[in-house]
Formats: C-alpha cells, sequence, structure tokens
C-alpha cells in the first residue's frame, strides 16, 4: 500500500511540473497566463492592385435634390458605413477577358488530362502548356470547338457557349435561420455552373431599328476598347466574376503562405452611393454641385446630354473606364459612361426597414421566380441615359438575368485592416 501512495505522490509531482513547464498541450512558456496562441505571423494588409480606399463614415443616403418622378422610392436616411476598397474604374474589357481566358483555359486542361492529385482530388496542374496552333492538341478540344455547321469558313473557334464557371458559395440567408442552427455545411453550400461570356448581341437588341452591328462584332475583342467598361454581363456573371477574383487571389496569397482576405463582392446600394458622393455631404453628383457642365461649360461625364445628341460629351457610346475626372475618393466614372450592378434586390420601400448600419438588402432568387423579385438595383446611369440618372441617389433597377449594352459593374472588398499608402 505504501509502494501505491508513493507512485500516486510520483504521477501528482510529475503532472505538477508538466503544468508549470507549460505542458504538452499548452502555449509554450505561458507560465500559467493568459497569453493567447503564439506564435502568430505578421500581418501586413495588402493594397488591392486597381483600387482606392473608401474611409469609414456616415452620410444621408437618398436624393439630394427634388424627386422629379415623386417615385419616393429613395427617401432620406443618416447611416454609417464601414471602410472598404472599391475598383477605381468600372471593370474593363481586358480585365474581364482575363477571367475567359482564365476559364477557357481551365476547361483546355482538363480536357487534355492536364491534372494532378492534391490531397485526394484532381486539380488542374498550371505548369502544363497548350499549344492552340497544334492540329493535334485541336483535335482533342474539340469538344469546346464549335461543330461544323457552326463553323465560318471553317474556323476552329472555341464555343463561347460552352465557357462555364464552376461556382461554389455560402448561402449566408439560409445559414443565419434559427431553425438551421447545426446543420451540416453542405446545407448552405451552392453550386452552380455561370457561362460567363459576354453577351455581344445587346448592342443590337438594345436599339431597335438601329445600326450597332459593328459594336456587336468588335466591342469586346478588339484591342482599341481594352480600356472600356465591359457590358453585356448579367448580374449572376458579375457575381462569379467577383468570386473568381477572390479565389484567383487566394490561391496565390496560400501559395506564398500569405492569410487570405474577404472575398471580392458587388457592392451594396449604400457603399456605392456613398463612394459615388466622395465625401460630400448632400451633393447631386459626384462633382459636386448642382450642375453638369463645369464653368467652362464642358461636360463632366458621358450621358445623352439632348435629344439625340449623343455626342456632345466626347463619346458616341461608352468611353474609357478612366475618362473624366476622379471624385474626390479617386473613383472614375460613378456618374455616367455605364449603369452599375449593385448586390442589393431592388425593392421600392427598402430604405425603411434596413439597417442603418452597412444597410444590404441581400437575396438569392431563382431567375424562375416572378419577374418583380428578379430586380438588382443598378446606379450611376450610362451613356444613353439623361441626367437625371447621373444623380448619386437615383436608383433603378435590371433583371438579374438580362445583359444590357449600358450596365457594366466594379468590386468591392473589405480588408482585415487598411494598408499604409505611401
Amino acid at each position: 500500500m505504501k509502494l501505491n501512495y508513493l507512485r500516486g505522490l510520483l504521477a501528482i509531482l510529475l503532472v505538477s511540473l508538466l503544468a508549470s513547464c507549460g505542458g504538452s498541450k499548452g502555449p509554450k512558456n505561458a507560465q500559467g497566463q493568459l497569453i493567447g496562441v503564439s506564435p502568430r505571423p505578421k500581418y501586413t494588409p495588402p493594397v488591392p492592385y486597381g483600387m482606392v480606399y473608401v474611409p469609414a463614415g456616415t452620410f444621408h443616403m437618398g436624393p439630394s435634390d427634388e424627386d422629379v418622378n415623386y417615385a419616393y422610392t429613395a427617401r432620406n436616411k443618416s447611416i454609417s458605413i464601414s471602410g472598404f476598397y472599391m475598383d477605381a474604374t468600372e471593370i474593363t474589357n481586358n480585365e474581364y477577358r482575363q477571367f475567359v481566358q482564365w476559364v477557357q483555359d481551365s476547361i483546355a486542361h482538363i480536357l487534355l488530362g492536364h491534372v494532378k492529385q492534391d490531397d485526394g482530388h484532381d486539380i488542374i496542374d498550371w505548369k502544363q502548356k497548350i499549344n492552340w496552333k497544334d492540329k493535334a492538341t485541336v483535335e482533342k478540344l474539340d469538344a469546346m470547338i464549335y461543330t461544323e455547321a457552326d463553323r465560318l469558313y471553317g474556323r476552329k473557334d472555341v464555343d463561347v457557349g460552352k465557357l462555364v464557371y464552376h461556382q461554389e458559395t455560402f448561402n449566408w440567408d439560409k445559414a443565419k435561420l434559427r431553425e438551421n442552427f447545426g446543420k451540416p455545411r453542405s446545407t448552405f453550400i451552392v453550386k452552380k455552373d455561370v457561362p460567363i461570356y459576354p453577351d455581344t448581341l445587346c448592342w443590337i437588341r438594345d436599339f431597335s431599328y438601329a445600326y450597332n452591328e459593328p459594336m456587336t462584332r468588335m466591342y469586346f475583342w478588339h484591342p482599341a476598347f481594352d480600356n472600356y467598361p465591359v457590358v453585356g454581363v448579367n448580374w449572376h456573371q458579375a457575381t462569379a466574376f467577383c468570386e473568381w477574383r477572390s479565389k484567383f487571389w487566394e490561391d496565390y496569397r496560400n501559395s506564398k503562405k500569405l492569410f487570405t482576405e474577404d472575398k471580392f463582392q458587388l457592392p451594396s446600394e449604400a457603399q456605392w452611393e456613398y463612394a459615388a458622393r466622395g465625401g460630400r455631404e448632400q451633393t447631386p453628383y459626384p462633382w459636386g454641385g448642382y450642375y453638369i457642365r463645369n464653368k467652362k461649360g464642358c461636360l463632366l461625364a458621358n450621358f445623352k446630354p439632348g435629344r439625340g445628341n449623343y455626342p456632345e460629351d466626347g463619346g458616341f457610346y461608352t468611353v474609357r473606364a478612366d475618362a473624366y475626372w476622379p471624385n474626390d475618393y479617386g473613383l472614375y466614372c460613378m456618374a455616367g459612361n455605364v449603369a452599375e450592378w449593385t448586390a442589393d434586390i431592388f425593392y421600392e420601400n427598402a430604405y425603411s426597414f434596413t439597417s442603418d448600419m452597412n444597410p444590404y438588402l441581400r437575396m438569392d432568387v431563382p431567375d424562375d421566380a416572378p419577374l418583380k423579385m428578379k430586380r438588382k438595383a443598378i446606379r450611376g446611369g450610362s451613356w444613353k441615359d439623361v441626367g437625371y440618372f447621373l444623380q448619386t441617389g437615383t436608383r433603378t433597377y435590371e433583371y438579374q438575368d438580362s445583359a444590357k449594352s449600358y450596365v457594366g459593374f466594379r468590386c468591392t472588398i473589405a480588408l482585415s485592416r487598411r494598408a499604409k499608402h505611401r
């Protein structure tokens, strides 16, 4: 019995010794104190390329002038917005082509068998090269080439209808419901395939009895339009672009063992309006006050200034995404050029019940839903709109599955901490 007593005492002393040294499971050198998990890597917030910082603040959301339509879809409301980064320009044709090229190459790599194993999953081996000029290679890619009946002069062009991005996201609206607490993650994961090539026919579909065929044939692919805003992109394609951009950046940062950031997304209506105002309170336009011309008589945005007088502002259709002076946050063309998709659904009385802190009216709606449910808010006005739609407080909408020659988009992202700019 004495021997057992000594063995027990020895065991207690050993446990006490391990505890005093931090133990095998406790933080090293903790000495019994609450010091957090260490060591932690140093974090330096990145500056997303092509974006500008919009600082946190408060503003009056809604019209800064008379509601000429008397629609009362935008009542004045004081709200607060967290800081975020926003693209300085609308997403351009060349930037969107990077997305299209990535999807095209990823499909081609899979057809060519350029895959490798990673943790039991097949992933694309991007180190492999694709020789699009090699006839043997093109024959292996026959599944993504136009059929013979659809070819012009026998050219084996890529069938753009087969450029589909596989998107995987969380349905946060479903996850937040109390009755779904404790359910597995798979309940809230949404997987869908999104055709991502812009609808180039929008140029002739949007305007009856008008000769816009040259824009249909050239606007998206010709180098003359590289820095012009992409159009013909519906709301689903814009959100798919944001998801791809997030994953593209995340994969790179993971490869460099860097912290990942939040996801790129379309701006909420509140974010868009706050950014468009550029810190100017109660002014109707991004440049401030009450006129659409400067003191020299020059128009300050690309829109339709008169009846049938589209070129008076310097652009017949769209112009470069960095045309005209930026607002005080460094954002270009927040009025005119192309209207821009936001993340919010369009509801006339939204301001009466949305929060006064980062208001956001999100709803995932299928394309077979009633038309009224498929409305997404667009902001900013476009090259074909009159001056009223250029006002920062003006709201309107398009349907989420429609693509227009006058609607584009830009992205936002909320970083963990703002980077220090030199």
